[in-house]
């Protein structure tokens, strides 16, 4: 199975780390959206989009890389990191997804050191995350799609 995983981790790298460990022990394709322009991915039998949160939301960058080049009737999985513990942070990338009649598998997501906006003012929350555990249970979330 052919599967690839389009991602965005700026700042601390909290989602890279989940995803050099998944890419570390699996055969997956990953790709850094701020380092392609367009990439074909009708090959690809499921494809995952990973993300840091940024206000409430996957970075607008995969948003937009999603409405541009998610094919269509494709598997589609998420992997994102989080500094607050709440809220509705796929409804966008959902949106894309359901609109070009994608099947969602699964999800997975973890804590993720935050110094983003306001955050810097007091240090950043989160912080040690993702931790070993949190990584492992991004490699058994993957497995287990």
């Amino acid at each position: 199975m052919k599967i690839a995983i389009i991602y965005y981790s700026k700042h601390h790298g909290n989602t890279k780390k989940l995803l050099d460990a998944i890419a570390a022990s699996e055969e997956v394709t990953l790709i850094d959206v701020t380092a392609t322009e367009v990439t074909d991915l009708t090959s690809y039998d499921r494809i995952g989009f990973a993300s840091g949160i940024y206000f409430s939301s996957m970075a607008k960058q995969i948003l937009s890389y999603a409405s541009e080049n998610l094919p269509e009737n494709k598997d589609v999985f998420y992997i994102y990191t989080h500094g607050a513990p709440v809220g509705g942070f796929l409804k966008g990338i959902r949106e894309i997804a359901e609109n070009k009649h994608c099947r969602e598998i699964g999800k997975y997501d973890c804590l993720g050191f935050d110094t983003f906006g306001p955050f810097r003012l007091i240090g950043g929350i989160a912080k040690g995350h993702p931790d070993e555990k949190e990584i492992a249970g991004a490699v058994s979330f993957y497995r287990s799609l």
